[in-house]
Order: C-alpha cells, then structure tokens, then sequence
C-alpha cells in the first residue's frame, strides 16, 4: 500500500516544501551536505509519495518495501522525506546534527524510524540491497526493494560486484536509482574517475536500463513505474540530475556536495524557493 499515491502536480509541490526543509535544517544545524540532497529529491519524493509500498505509522511492517540509500551523507534528504511522510515529527529536523537530536549526519537504524540501514561508507548499499532481495525471492515475498546510489561511488569495484550479483540471479525485484549529477566532493566525476559510458556498463551487468531527466517529475514517475512492471531483469534508474538544483547559485557546483548554506546564503536560497528562513523554520517548529 502506498498511503500517499500523489498526483504530478502534488508531487511537484511536495518537492518544493521538501526543498525549503533541506536548507532550513542545514542553515539550523551549520553542518551537513547540500548538493547532494537537493539533487535526488525530486525521484526521493516520487519514491515515498507515489511508489513505495511503505506505512509511517509502523516503520517495521513486515510487508513494506525496502530503501537503502547507498549515499549515507544525504541524510537532509532522506529525513526530510521521512518525516513529511509522518515518520516521526518534523520539528525534529529541527534537531538535525545535534546532541540533543536522534538525527545523526550519517544515518542510524536504531535511533530514526524509517532508517533501514546504518549508511555512510560508500560502495556498501547495493550489496545490502541485493542481500535483501535475494532474500525476499527465496521467501517468495513480493516487496520491492530499492537503493538509492551516487555516481562518485559508482568508481568503487564492491558496486559492479553486488550489480553482477544481482544480474546473475535476475533480481527483478530490485530497483536502482542512481543520483547522476557528475560531481563529487573533490570535484566533478568525469575529471576524478570517468565512469561514462554509464548505461552500457550497466546493460553490460545484465540489467535493464532507463535514462532519465532527474528533475522532470512526470519522467521519473513513468520511470519508476516501467521499473515495477519489468521482469527477468533488476532495473537501473540513471537520473540525470545537477547538484544543487533548485537553487541558482548551488547548481551544478560541486563545492556545494559537502558544506551548509550559511545564514545569509541559506535566506538567499528559501527567497528563491518561495519562502524566508523564519516563516520555514516556524513551519518546521509547529509540525
């Protein structure tokens, strides 16, 4: 069950209070990762609100989907999601980064509800995800599960091992979701490692590929759900995305992968998404 199943102008709008959630926390916290975040969340969004067989009210319900994010660090993202869904209250993004908090940088399965996995170390979710639904062909399940990848990672050798893994069983009820915005913390992917041609490596693999606009909500849907119709074949998503996005002068810039707006530039970017650091903020406070 999906408790959501948003239409594309819902999810478009959910996107963007999404977006102003990502800046307001890490304007608050004065830590975190910001490139990253704000390129998946347009598929994250349509993951959650759209696809995913999932229940906020009970984390750990035994018939849920599963999502892995592979890319630990872009936990604004993945909390913010959680908690628009009703995981847990959204003034605790409020917290997020603080002792006081349960919102750690890198996120922890036993302190946040909707966290499936401990994450961080790069090159480590797709193994976990492929661990997961090989287990749920053998028990004969039907979940769908999921991992969230970024490009930089894609350089590590445990990602093409755990990909041929799941080719060679014909994991069909795995689905891949790769954050293809070509930058990394060091600077842009093709200049550090190239790993273009990206689809052909994957079809090499043995899995079904779809190229998308990473950022065109009616694309990403059709994605996801030609993915949940495909059988023989574990499915690639390539969202092709700009790190950044959403904000002007965050995009495309992968000096923005790993550090916070400050004050002044975080109040830059909420003008440009339609709202000020203290309207948000309340917004968060009282949620």
């Amino acid at each position: 069950m999906n408790p959501f199943n948003y239409s594309i102008e819902q999810l478009k709008t959910k996107a963007l209070e999404i977006r102003r959630d990502i800046i307001t926390m890490l304007v608050e916290a004065k830590s975190g990762h910001t490139g990253g975040p704000l390129s998946c969340t347009d598929f994250a969004t349509a993951l959650y609100f759209r696809i995913l067989n999932h229940n906020p009210a009970d984390p750990k319900w035994a018939d849920r989907d599963f999502v892995f994010y592979s890319i630990g660090h872009v936990t604004p993202i993945n909390y913010s999601t959680l908690a628009e869904c009703g995981y847990f209250p959204k003034r605790d993004l409020m917290k997020f980064r603080k002792f006081d908090g349960h919102l750690q940088g890198h996120p922890h399965r036993l302190d946040t509800p909707g966290i499936e996995v401990s994450s961080g170390s790069l090159g480590q979710g797709l193994g976990i995800a492929c661990g997961v639904a090989k287990g749920s062909k053998i028990d004969n399940h039907p979940r769908r599960v999921f991992c969230i990848m970024g490009d930089g990672e894609l350089q590590e050798g445990s990602c093409w091992e755990s990909a041929m893994f799941a080719g060679h069983y014909k994991l069909d009820n795995l689905g891949v979701i790769v954050d293809y915005n070509k930058a990394q913390i060091d600077g842009p992917v093709p200049v550090i490692m190239d790993i273009a041609p990206l689809a052909d490596k994957w079809r090499a693999f043995n899995w079904n590929v779809i190229e998308i606009d990473g950022h065109d909500m009616q694309a990403i849907v059709d994605a996801f759900e030609a993915m949940l119709k495909f059988k023989g074949k574990p499915t690639v998503i390539i969202a092709n995305t700009l790190m950044g996005e959403g904000v002007s002068f965050m995009r495309g810039k992968y000096q923005w992968h790993g550090k916070p707006p400050k004050p002044e530039e975080g109040e830059l970017a909420l003008k440009e998404l339609g709202t000020s650091y203290a309207e948000w903020s309340a917004r968060l406070l009282a949620g």
